[in-house]
Parts: C-alpha cells; structure tokens; sequence
C-alpha cells in the first residue's frame, strides 16, 4: 500500500466526516461556510482564528 492509497483513503474518511458533521448543522446555509471552515483549518498558516482563515480560503470575499 502506497503513500497516495493512503492519502486518498486519509482525504475520502475525513470527507464522510465533514459530510456528517454538516448534515448535523441542521441549516443548508450553514454547510458551505463550515466546508470553508474545515478548509481553513487544514490549509498551511499560523493563524487558525476565522479572519485569517477566511482571508486564504476566500480572498476574493473579505
């Protein structure tokens, strides 16, 4: 088993788990910006606090 079978049962688990936790936010507005949200707390960056976060995931926005 490789690194890249690894990575991509890794991606496709935590994926069934973000999928889970949205469904359980009870709002379909909601899902998007909590997707963005677990984005941010994965991309690279010191700040894991929502402005900085936000401004990485969606420039374009703030």
């Amino acid at each position: 088993m490789g690194l890249s079978s690894d990575t991509q049962g890794s991606e496709s688990r935590l994926a069934a788990y973000v999928e889970a936790l949205t469904a359980a936010l009870g709002h379909a507005d909601r899902a998007a910006p909590f997707r963005s949200y677990c984005v941010g707390l994965l991309l690279p960056g010191a700040r894991k606090s929502v402005e900085p976060m936000a401004a990485r995931v969606a420039p374009g926005r703030i």
